[in-house]
């Protein structure tokens, strides 16, 4: 998947699995593998992953018990 890189892109859901982070946004849905998102993701645990919070406006996903913040539109254009 492609993304302008100066278009704001905002997720509408989010869902971990053991793999991935599963991401649902304006007009697409797309599995990123766990280590494609962050070193400290990638050696996160499951429950770790599960415990993530999309912010309101969907720009980003915050990790509380990771202390970790990326955003969407980072995540989706790889």
């Amino acid at each position: 998947m492609t993304l302008e890189a100066t278009k704001f892109v905002t997720a509408t859901a989010i869902r971990a699995t053991t793999e991935a982070l599963l991401i649902t946004a304006t007009g697409t849905s797309e599995a990123i593998p766990w280590e494609r998102c962050s070193p400290r993701l990638a050696s996160a645990t499951g429950a770790q992953h599960a415990h993530a919070e999309l912010s309101p406006g969907g720009y980003g996903i915050h990790w509380p018990l990771l202390d970790e913040d990326l955003s969407v539109g980072r995540l989706l254009r790889g």
